[in-house]
């Protein structure tokens, strides 16, 4: 986000469109993901099994059960309390507070995502290879050159007109003038 706003952070949050709620869905992907995948962090989906990173039901696993997408929140299988009346509902976990254990690869998409992620970082490791370290020269500081600055020529400013100063007969003749014809 370009702003440092709260409110307009807020408002580019909940009026943001599908495609970039979609990205702000991303979680941590366990280290043996990370290093079969070379990626760090996937959108979760339904069907993934992630673990419970923060809060009361820290350590938890489970299936993610559902996305809302609407409320940024995911339900995960498991994880649950009860209501006073007996009936056990699920709890939403925002999709930041969790850590992907196991991906859910039936779409053929996220297949074929995951592959050309990994397949760029094989080629940057086999051609990187460690260089040497050449002795840098450092250069001898340039001697300033001498600028010349265009020099401003001043306006040449008009004296003003110099009006004469009414007398008090003047203004007092002008006054009963105007009384006359008004």
């Amino acid at each position: 986000m370009k702003t440092t706003q709260p409110r307009k952070q807020r408002k580019l949050l909940f009026n943001a469109p599908a495609h970039i709620r979609y990205k702000q869905f991303s979680a941590p992907l366990s280290p043996s993901l990370k290093a079969s995948h070379n990626v760090s962090s996937l959108p979760v989906r339904t069907g993934d099994v992630v673990r419970v990173m923060r809060g009361d039901r820290k350590g938890l696993e489970g299936k993610v059960t559902s996305v809302d997408r609407k409320k940024y929140r995911i339900n995960v299988e498991g994880i649950t309390r009860e209501k006073v009346d007996g009936t056990a509902i699920q709890i939403p976990i925002h999709p930041s507070k969790v850590m992907i254990t196991n991906l859910n690869l039936d779409d053929k998409w996220r297949r074929e995502s995951l592959q050309m992620v990994a397949a760029p970082a094989e080629e940057v490791k086999e051609t990187k290879k460690p260089e040497q370290k050449k002795a840098r020269r450092r250069k001898k500081p340039a001697e300033p050159k001498e600028v010349k600055e265009p020099v401003k020529e001043e306006k040449k400013r008009r004296p003003r007109k110099k009006t004469p100063k009414k007398t008090e007969e003047e203004s007092e003749e002008k006054k009963t003038e105007e009384s006359e014809s008004g």
